[in-house]
């Protein structure tokens, strides 16, 4: 996350296949998702796409869906840039306690709860098949 020297640094020495820019809805969160995109433009890192990270919260009492820091921003801006919208990532008590205990891989044996990043998996594994297709590699032959 972020445009500042370390995010810069690493993008200019790791050989990266491509880059996801992750964010809220808010608009204020765009504004720095903006800045990203145009910093991977500039050091020439395909962009794979963005996702929509704590999009709506629902209830587990009511089933009520709340968007505490709205929805769709993400979306529409992948929209207006022309970037490949990967999906939304739902705000999640148990997600999160998954992820501080470092055990995300137990995600998987929760499929409603999983459902979400199966999405964002499945269309980030297709973005970068179209990007291999456009840009194929030449293959590396060994030297004799």
């Amino acid at each position: 996350p972020g445009t500042g020297d370390v995010a810069l640094s690493l993008s200019q020495l790791l050989p990266l296949t491509g880059a996801v820019v992750v964010c809220t809805p808010q608009e204020v969160a765009l504004l720095d998702a903006l800045k990203a995109i145009s910093m991977f433009q500039k050091v020439k890192i395909p962009l794979l796409g963005m996702i929509e990270n704590m999009s709506g919260f629902v209830s587990p009492e009511s089933g009520k869906q709340f968007d505490i820091f709205g929805s769709g921003g993400t979306q529409k801006a992948a929209e207006e840039l022309q970037v490949p919208f990967l999906g939304k990532v739902p705000i999640e008590i148990d997600l999160r306690t998954l992820g501080d205990r470092g055990q995300m891989a137990k995600l998987y044996e929760n499929e409603p709860l999983s459902r979400p990043f199966t999405k964002v998996c499945y269309q980030l594994s297709k973005q970068l098949a179209l990007s291999a297709v456009a840009s194929p590699q030449k293959p590396q032959l060994p030297v004799l």
